[in-house]
């Protein structure tokens, strides 16, 4: 069977997209998602996305990480996604989508930039020496000294296996702070169980709790990741966020066919 494929990217986090509104793909195949994604073997990429009908909105995103599995959700995936679903026709200049953890507004201007409406986080939980909250995905905020010769996987695969999350694990992300409404991060992700070079939910996660931690006063967080620049804006209330979006580019690379 041939397999047509598109390669998207935001910010570096990089992703298989398949068009599955035919329902032809194997969703159930772990091997295969996890071979598609290989870098050497595969197309590579941090995970795979399939753009699949939905009756009451544009479309369903279904997000499988890198090591094959169905994940919780992925921002930067849904970013591209957008991107994506534009290339189809399947929207103009703005949609609404379906995901594991429900509904989500974007838009996309025409240079290609996405911003995604992301879940309201009820709870932040600060904890001595660091920050856990869910933003569709649990995420792990440390802030640390000396970013850039930080030891992200060694140390964000002692926390994601260590005792604080048990079997399921979180997202580890490290944060120097720049200025004062800017950071820079560095994420760890379950699942690729490395460094990526961006992570959207984490970035979305890190401008929540350096707000939350009163590292910042700003409502609109500029977000340094290794691939780029990401934007968080959201509206703070008695300790809950709303109307959270994460704002950057997203990016088409390549596309072709892979027989399966």
């Amino acid at each position: 069977m041939q397999l047509n494929f598109y390669k998207y990217q935001g910010t570096g986090n990089d992703f298989i997209m398949i068009d599955n509104r035919q329902g032809l793909f194997s969703k159930s195949n772990t091997q295969l998602v996890e071979s598609l994604c290989d870098r050497r073997f595969g197309i590579g990429a941090d995970g795979l996305i399939l753009l699949e009908n939905d009756n009451s909105t544009d479309f369903r995103m279904v997000y499988y990480n890198s090591d094959g599995n169905e994940s919780s959700m992925c921002g930067n995936g849904g970013r591209c996604l957008v991107a994506f679903a534009k290339s189809l026709g399947i929207i103009n200049d703005k949609t609404i989508f379906i995901a594991t953890d429900g509904l989500h507004h974007a838009t996309i201007s025409e240079n290609g930039i996405v911003s995604l409406q992301m879940k309201d986080v009820d709870e932040v939980q600060l904890k001595e020496g660091y920050v856990f909250l869910d933003t569709g995905s649990p995420h792990h905020v440390e802030l640390v000294n000396d970013l850039e010769h930080f030891d992200v996987k060694g140390k964000g695969a002692a926390i994601r296996y260590g005792e604080l999350y048990g079997q399921g694990g979180s997202n580890v992300n490290f944060v120097n702070q720049e200025s004062a409404d800017t950071f820079s991060l560095r994420t760890y992700e379950r699942g690729v169980e490395d460094e990526t070079l961006s992570c959207g939910t984490g970035a979305t996660a890190v401008a929540i709790a350096m707000h939350a931690l009163g590292k910042t006063a700003s409502d609109k967080i500029q977000l340094n990741v290794e691939g780029g620049k990401l934007e968080v804006s959201f509206v703070p209330k008695d300790g809950k966020y709303t109307d959270v979006f994460l704002k950057g580019p997203a990016t088409f690379v390549f596309g072709g066919n892979v027989t399966i």
